[in-house]
């Protein structure tokens, strides 16, 4: 019995860990995704350090803009004729699931050559936590078409991606769920 109460409260603190250490970022900050004022989205993604499980939301006006995932080729030609996922809602979060480059743009005609597209790479080593102060939604179907390394989660409410869930808050209900959980395996 003491050997099950130990098992529960490592996965406890493991989870808690792990939930503690993902991030959500906007993409372009408060620029959002667009293509007004030539935001710098290269930039803006060599200033960040992603990781698995961080999360990047994609603010836009939906009449205007979209965001495709697409392959390095396609990125590099602005192609958008062949996306690997699709999302048009205006605020659409994206889970980072893999290591490696993440390969955004605007699939608008003249969007990706004026500079709406952004190469996101995920870290290959995820010990050391992103520097954001909130955790990403759980990477739940919104929706959308993702495939590759990203899954769409739940989009936040529009002004609240940098904030969207502390790290905390998060933590402090994974852990009281599994507790709860080892309780009742334990009763």
């Amino acid at each position: 019995m003491a050997r099950r109460v130990a098992a529960v409260a490592a996965l406890v603190v493991v989870l808690w860990a792990g939930v503690a250490s993902a991030a959500v970022y906007e993409v372009g900050d408060k620029t959002g995704w667009t293509i007004m004022g030539n935001p710098d989205y290269a930039a803006w993604a060599s200033s960040k350090k992603f990781h698995l499980g961080d999360t990047v939301v994609f603010t836009y006006n939906k009449q205007f803009h979209n965001v495709l995932a697409v392959s390095k080729a396609d990125y590099k030609n602005c192609d958008a004729s062949k996306p690997t996922a699709t999302w048009s809602t205006g605020n659409d979060s994206v889970v980072l699931n893999n290591t490696g480059h993440h390969y955004f743009l605007c699939g608008f005609t003249g969007h990706c050559a004026a500079g709406q597209k952004v190469d996101i790479r995920v870290a290959s080593s995820s010990a050391a936590p992103s520097e954001s102060p909130s955790a990403a939604p759980s990477p739940t179907p919104s929706g959308s078409k993702p495939s590759g390394g990203a899954t769409a989660a739940p989009s936040p409410h529009p002004n609240a991606a940098p904030k969207a869930l502390s790290a905390s808050s998060v933590a402090a209900t994974v852990a009281a769920s599994l507790l709860s959980l080892a309780a009742a395996v334990l009763a």
